[in-house]
C-alpha cells in the first residue's frame, strides 16, 4: 500500500555452543549448522513466495535476513530501525490453546517500533469492514489513532473510534443521566479526533461511546473490523509501563488482525 521496503526475516535459535545464561556448550556440528542453514532458506524462499502472490503482479523491494542469534533479542533489536514489526499470533512451539506466542507478547511488549499481529485471515465480510481503534486521550492512545488514520487512509475503510468512559467519568449512583455523560464524552471525543480528521479528509469516522470495560467492547467490534488499533498503554498506565491491562486484554483474545502502537 505505500511503497515501502519488506524485510523478511528468520531468526535460527542458538541450539549449540550456549547451554544458558552466561553458559557455553559444546560447539554446534558443522553438519547441524548446513541443516539449520539450509532449513532456514527454504522458510525464507517460501516467505518471498508468499510476499510475491500477496502483491499481485506490483513490483516489491524485498530483502531477507538469516541470523543465526537468540530469537527475541534480534528481532527486539530489528525494530529500532524498522517502521513495522509483523508477526503470526503462534509460533511453533505454541500450545494449541494459546493464542498468543511467546516471540509475538515479548515484542508487543518491547518492541521499539509498531506491531502487527496476524491469526488466521480475515473472513470475506471482515475484509471490508472499518478499522477500530481504542481511544482514551492518553499519549500512548494519540500514538494508536496518528497508526488508525494513516491505515483507515491507504485501506479506504471507515474508522471507528470507541472510547469507554472510566469511573470517574461513570459513577453508577451519581445522580448524572447517562445521557448527558454520553454527550458530554462525545463532545471531548469529536475535539480529540478533529487535528486527524483534517489530516485526513478521506477518512469517515464514526466515534462510539461505551460504559465501561473497554476490552470487551473493543472484542465485540472486532468481529466485523478488518484492523483494530491500540495503545501500549492507556492513561492509567505508570511509567516504564509495558502494556496496559486493556492492550494486553484484546491481543490476547483477539482472532482479528491487530496493531499495537508504541511509545519510545
Amino acid at each position: 500500500m505505500r511503497d515501502e521496503e519488506l524485510t523478511i526475516v528468520h531468526v535460527s535459535p542458538l541450539i549449540g555452543g550456549w547451554s544458558g545464561v552466561g553458559l557455553s556448550g559444546s560447539p554446534l556440528a558443522e553438519e547441524t549448522v548446513e541443516w539449520q542453514q539450509q532449513g532456514a532458506q527454504r522458510l525464507i524462499e517460501d516467505a518471498l513466495q508468499t510476499a510475491r502472490d500477496c502483491a499481485g503482479g506490483a513490483s516489491l523491494r524485498i530483502s531477507t535476513e538469516m541470523p543465526s542469534a537468540s530469537v527475541v533479542p534480534t528481532l527486539i533489536d530489528l525494530t529500532k530501525q524498522a517502521r513495522m514489526i509483523v508477526v503470526g499470533s503462534s509460533g511453533q512451539g505454541a500450545l494449541s490453546r494459546a493464542l498468543l506466542g511467546s516471540v509475538s507478547t515479548a515484542l508487543i511488549h518491547h518492541s521499539h517500533c509498531p506491531v502487527a499481529v496476524l491469526h488466521a485471515e480475515v473472513s470475506p465480510e471482515q475484509r471490508d469492514g472499518p478499522i477500530v481503534v481504542g481511544v482514551d486521550l492518553s499519549p500512548a492512545s494519540e500514538a494508536a489513532t496518528a497508526l488508525a488514520f494513516e491505515e483507515a487512509s491507504a485501506r479506504h475503510a471507515e474508522l471507528v473510534a470507541l472510547h469507554a468512559c472510566s469511573d470517574d467519568e461513570w459513577v453508577g449512583h451519581a445522580p448524572i443521566p447517562w445521557s448527558a455523560i454520553s454527550a458530554n464524552l462525545e463532545e471531548t471525543l469529536a475535539q480529540s479526533l478533529a487535528g486527524w480528521q483534517e489530516r485526513y479528509p478521506d477518512v469517515v469516522v464514526r466515534r462510539k461511546i461505551v460504559r465501561v470495560d473497554p476490552a470487551r467492547h473493543l472484542l465485540e467490534e472486532s468481529e466485523s473490523a478488518q484492523l483494530v488499533v491500540l495503545g501500549s498503554h492507556g492513561r492509567g498506565g505508570f511509567a516504564g509501563m509495558l502494556l496496559g491491562s486493556v492492550s494486553s486484554a484484546v491481543v490476547h483474545g483477539i482472532t482479528t488482525p491487530v496493531m499495537v502502537a508504541r511509545l519510545d
